[in-house]
């Protein structure tokens, strides 16, 4: 194949369109955690997610959230085009840390529930979930 100037433009933008984009998200993905952990560590135990494996329509995705004894719990879809899908806050006299919602996944993603625990230490939980219609414009 003779690289024109017609096939290096096209290359490019292929090279955009797949390696570009999802260092934006990544980008926003990490910029959210942050935020929410102040880059603190995080355990991978104390929180329970529940989520489908295979979910047949990426518009309404059903999710448990539990955390005994959290103060919060934020939930992030990492490949939506706004990952913060949610962020509930429970106050002292909560009966139970626990949380379920519908979200909308674009496609086949991870789905993270971090918590912030009561004593200032952070916990994750992590889920993927297979999306056979996409739900984010998709």
């Amino acid at each position: 194949m003779e690289v024109t100037r017609r096939n290096a433009m096209f290359m490019g933008a292929g090279a955009l369109a797949v390696f570009g984009l999802p260092l934006r998200a990544t980008t926003e993905d990490i910029e959210a955690i942050t935020a929410f952990t102040g880059g603190a560590e995080m355990a991978d135990s104390g929180v329970t997610l529940t989520a489908p494996e295979i979910a047949e329509n990426g518009n309404t995705v059903p999710i448990e959230v539990s955390a005994p004894g959290a103060a919060a719990v934020m939930v992030l879809a990492l490949g939506n085009p706004t990952p913060n899908v949610a962020t509930f806050n429970f106050g002292p006299l909560a009966a139970s840390q626990a949380a379920s919602t519908r979200i909308r996944l674009a496609g086949t993603q991870d789905v993270v529930a971090i918590a912030r625990m009561a004593d200032g230490s952070f916990a994750k939980a992590t889920s993927t979930v297979k999306v056979t219609i996409g739900g984010c414009g998709g």
